[in-house]
């Protein structure tokens, strides 16, 4: 007879699995310091990251719109989609969508302008590939925006008994 909890997994939940099993094979005490949910952001901000690249290429490579515009139009695609996959399958957050989508949004409004407008846009107007700027501006995105998801949007408020 099936077991009765794993046919009732969620993917969600067995992303979490997948992620804490991983994290906890890491090499060097990796694994008492690094989060599965840092695994988790990690794919799932590739992906969307790939979708980010992949709509830049569109906007700006084939359908030469401004680079501003197309890096604004791709951003906002990829953290819209990123945003609600962290929410489901990384953070598993039951909290009340609206508060947690106007803080990310906030956060996200900050990365905009330090990061993907400062950087990335900076260092294209300096000379450098586009692509090339948006990859730079992703890692420096990267560490801000885990750190604000993690403590800020998808925070547990939940105390421990």
């Amino acid at each position: 007879m099936p077991d009765l909890a794993v046919a009732t997994d969620s993917l969600a939940d067995r992303f979490t699995r997948w992620c804490e099993i991983v994290v906890a094979r890491l090499p060097l005490g990796l694994d008492r310091v690094v989060p599965p949910t840092f695994l988790g952001f990690a794919l799932i901000n590739s992906f969307t990251f790939g979708v980010d690249l992949v709509l830049l290429t569109l906007f700006h490579g084939w359908w030469n719109w401004p680079v501003p515009v197309s890096i604004t139009l791709a951003y906002v695609c990829a953290f819209g989609l990123a945003f609600v996959l962290n929410r489901t399958f990384n953070f598993h957050s039951h909290a009340p969508v609206g508060r947690q989508a106007a803080v990310y949004i906030v956060v996200v409004v900050i990365n905009y302008v330090a990061f993907i407008l400062g950087v990335g846009s900076g260092l294209t107007a300096l000379g450098l590939e586009y692509h090339l700027a948006r990859l730079l501006a992703g890692a420096c995105e990267a560490l801000y925006m885990y750190s604000a998801m993690r403590w800020i949007v998808f925070r547990n408020t939940t105390t421990a008994a």
